[in-house]
C-alpha cells in the first residue's frame, strides 16, 4: 500500500448538513462541487470518506 492514492469527488453540497460533515469536507480539501482531490489511501482518510458517503464518491 506504499504510495497508494485514492481520488475523492464531492458529488453533493454540504450546505444543509451538520457542521461536523462540513468540517470533514473541508479537511479533505474539497471546496467546489464535482471537484476531485487525490489523497493517500490510509485508514484515516478512508474513515473520513465513510463518515459522509452521501456527499462523496471515490473515483477510479
Amino acid at each position: 500500500m506504499a504510495g497508494a492514492m485514492i481520488k475523492i469527488k464531492l458529488v453533493r453540497s454540504p450546505i444543509c448538513t451538520p457542521e461536523k460533515h462540513k468540517r470533514i469536507v473541508r479537511a479533505l480539501g474539497l471546496r467546489k462541487m464535482n471537484q476531485v482531490v487525490e489523497r493517500p489511501d490510509t485508514p484515516g482518510f478512508r474513515g473520513m470518506v465513510k463518515k459522509i458517503p452521501h456527499l462523496l464518491a471515490v473515483v477510479e
